[in-house]
């Protein structure tokens, strides 16, 4: 809606204009300021010049933001009667807060974390003000206030978020951090005896999602979990997460670690590609397999090619941009939700690692990978007469999941399938009475390849 005001101004040769003759529309300004501020902050995020890194990407976000800001100072100033220079402040603020981390990246999250919250609900009060004293336009309601909200919520939540982390109870993981080319994956094994046996939790989950299933498992052999990279105290990586790569770097640790096989992989979910992933590439590691409820194989050619890299960098982008929102305390928000059914200690481990970015990006990632991972399990045909289990949810499962199932279990002359009547996908792992049947599966396998005899059924 166009605005006239009556006011005049005097020209250098002294005739006297409307204002309004020469001056644009406020809220045009507005829009188009903002609009830009929004295109700029996601152009910069997918700039291949801007690591993708959660601490990067933010910054490279609140420039962007900066940028819009920046345009509304200037633009409100030169081409219309209501300038708004005080958007300069906003500028100012947005973007040192994302030079500071697009140059020192994640080292400057410990101090701007506290920092932010309280001094970005300053300026909201301040905008507020500034807005109602300058902008006289419905573009300040429709447009400005929902934004100025959207920034209101961020630093509530970001402040939660602070807090939260600041008084998540202390994890003290046992164990040890081996470093795997670079980086580190949290390993602990526990219990003695042969054959070890090697834990894979599903998707999404560390772990601390076995605390049911190891401590049985230690008290008749060696049992080894870890955590995969960006979940509970392993380093979070940039390679695409799929089975294949999950595998090399499980091999890789168990070098490093000195870890000797042939071992028993038991694998939950996502877990179950896995298990059967680093089985079809390292057979002569592998004495024996549970899978547990396993995702299905699918049978079906890998996307590969030389696009594959910079598909990958997309989708790399896109998990490392949504995990942002951890800042902003929303993934604390379900994260009270996660850990039901596991002791207590254990399920506060869960909460406090499912509450932060990286976690949440290699969440992301992993089920970007699925369809890869999927394919790549499909690798597995053959496992000769080695012991192998495969357990089914009997809740919650349908009839082709279990024809999948079945096929697996088909891959040994030495396996049984069964399903556990009553238990759910994720009962198997948290339940407490449900995750027996997972313990013991474990154990059929192990006794079966000590004293060479068939598993049960």
């Amino acid at each position: 809606m166009a605005t006239t005001y009556t006011n005049r101004e005097t020209t250098n040769d002294g005739t006297r204009v409307h204002a309004s003759a020469r001056r644009g529309h406020i809220g045009w300004v507005v829009a188009g300021s903002l609009t830009s501020g929004l295109l700029a902050a996601l152009l910069l995020a997918a700039a291949p010049f801007v690591p993708p890194q959660e601490a990067t990407i933010t910054g490279a976000v609140l420039c962007g933001f900066a940028l819009g800001w920046t345009m509304l100072a200037v633009l409100s100033v030169r081409t219309t009667d209501q300038p708004q220079s005080w958007a300069a402040v906003p500028a100012v603020v947005m973007g040192l807060g994302g030079f500071l981390l697009l140059v020192l990246g994640s080292s400057v999250d410990p101090v701007l974390s506290w920092v932010w919250p309280p001094v970005a609900l300053t300026l909201v009060v301040w905008m507020v003000v500034q807005a109602r004293r300058h902008l006289r336009s419905r573009s300040r309601r429709w447009l400005l206030y929902p934004v100025i909200a959207m920034l209101a919520m961020a630093a509530l939540g970001g402040m939660y978020e602070t807090l939260g982390a600041a008084t998540d109870p202390s994890t003290a993981r046992s164990g040890r951090s081996i470093d795997v080319g670079g980086r580190s994956l949290h390993l602990e094994c526990t219990g003695t005896g042969s054959p070890t046996v090697l834990l894979q939790p599903g998707g999404g989950a560390m772990s601390a999602h076995m605390a049911w299933i190891a401590p049985r498992v230690a008290a008749s052999t060696r049992v080894c979990v870890y955590d995969r990279p960006g979940r509970g105290g392993s380093d979070p990586v940039q390679t695409a997460q799929d089975a294949t790569q999950i595998a090399v770097d499980l091999h890789a640790l168990l070098e490093q670690a000195n870890v000797p096989g042939p071992y028993v992989l038991a694998g939950h979910s996502f877990g179950g590609l896995y298990a059967l992933t680093y089985a079809a590439r390292y057979p002569d590691q592998i004495a024996g397999l549970v899978i547990i409820d396993t995702t299905a194989p699918r049978d079906e050619p890998l996307a590969g090619g030389p696009d594959r890299p910079k598909r990958y960098d997309l989708v790399d982008r896109v998990a490392t941009l949504i995990s942002t929102s951890a800042r902003l305390g929303l993934t604390r928000l379900y994260a009270t939700t996660e850990g039901a059914g596991l002791p207590p200690r254990s399920a506060s481990d869960v909460r406090a690692t499912t509450a932060t970015g990286s976690n949440f990006r290699s969440f992301i990632d992993e089920f970007a990978q699925a369809t890869s991972s999927m394919a790549e399990a499909s690798s597995f045909t053959d496992f000769g007469a080695r012991p192998l289990i495969v357990l089914t949810a009997g809740t919650g499962t349908d009839a082709a999941l279990t024809a999948s199932h079945e096929r697996i279990a088909q891959m040994s002359s030495n396996s049984a399938h069964r399903t556990i009547a009553d238990a759910t996908h994720d009962d198997l792992i948290a339940d407490q009475h449900d995750s027996t049947a997972t313990s013991q599966a474990i154990l059929d396998v192990i006794t079966a390849i000590r004293n060479a005899t068939t598993v049960p059924e």
